[in-house]
């Protein structure tokens, strides 16, 4: 077995909108497209398995062991169907990722599905007061459809390097299918216990504002404010011990 797609769930799809989140810098993706999926009150309908996937088991709440799991949920609205692709791990490596994608890929051609749209971060040196949102893709048409907005800009050359992950590899290996697919990146804190919810309000207010969501943000704010301040705490605690003298000996080790 390489990637298994089993589906769990008979859905409607036509001209299928895929929005993919997976863990990443900062899991903007991932914060991102687990609030969609929640608001929206999407219905399971793949769930995708792999040997490429961690060998290990998540402990949840409930002290049961879960396997890692990546997972595609569906809801239609106004008109338009939806599938949310979320997950607990990326692919480990280069050659499962393009297995993966295209695995992706084949399902979604299936369904016949229209447009693509990843979501990921952009690693900064510092907390972002106000994270920008940018835009790239394999199609033109796509590209100017979300930077029409004064919220989103396609002015991204120079400002990241290589897109990593499936992020950036499903969006390229879907122009080879012709099907036009867009990356949208937030801006947000490079520090690897940082979440990045405040990049992830600013993609959500972009997809809203494209596709009528009617999402209320609003109960994001209090999770942004934890977030900084539990980050904040722990550089300040770096920067203190960063601070002290060198000592030849040591008297206290903790």
């Amino acid at each position: 077995m390489v990637w298994k797609i089993d589906q769990i769930s008979k859905a409607n799809l036509k001209d299928a909108i895929l929005i993919e989140g997976l863990p990443g810098m900062g899991n903007v993706g991932k914060i991102a497209v687990d609030f969609l999926i929640d608001a929206l009150d999407a219905k399971k309908v793949y769930e995708i398995t792999s040997n490429h996937l961690p060998h290990c088991v998540f402990v949840n709440e409930e002290n049961m062991v879960e396997l890692p799991e990546i997972e595609v949920f569906h809801k239609n609205i106004k008109g338009k169907s939806f599938l949310f692709l979320s997950g607990d791990i990326q692919p480990l490596d280069e050659v499962s990722c393009y297995e993966f994608c295209h695995s992706v890929l084949d399902t979604f051609q299936k369904g016949k599905g229209k447009e693509i749209v990843t979501l990921g971060g952009i690693g900064l040196g510092n907390i972002p007061e106000e994270p920008k949102v940018y835009c790239t893709g394999n199609n033109k048409k796509i590209i100017d459809k979300f930077s029409k907005s004064k919220a989103v800009s396609n002015n991204i050359h120079g400002v990241v390097g290589p897109i990593v992950g499936v992020s950036g590899l499903l969006t390229g290996l879907a122009g080879k299918r012709k099907i036009p697919a867009v990356s949208l990146l937030a801006e947000t804190f490079g520090h690897p216990n940082y979440l990045g919810i405040k990049g992830a309000k600013e993609i959500l207010k972009a997809l809203d504002k494209e596709y009528k969501f009617n999402l209320d943000l609003s109960e994001l704010d209090a999770d942004i404010n934890l977030a900084e301040k539990t980050i904040k705490k722990k550089l300040n605690k770096t920067t203190k011990l960063s601070k002290q003298p060198t000592q030849t000996d040591t008297d206290y080790i903790g």
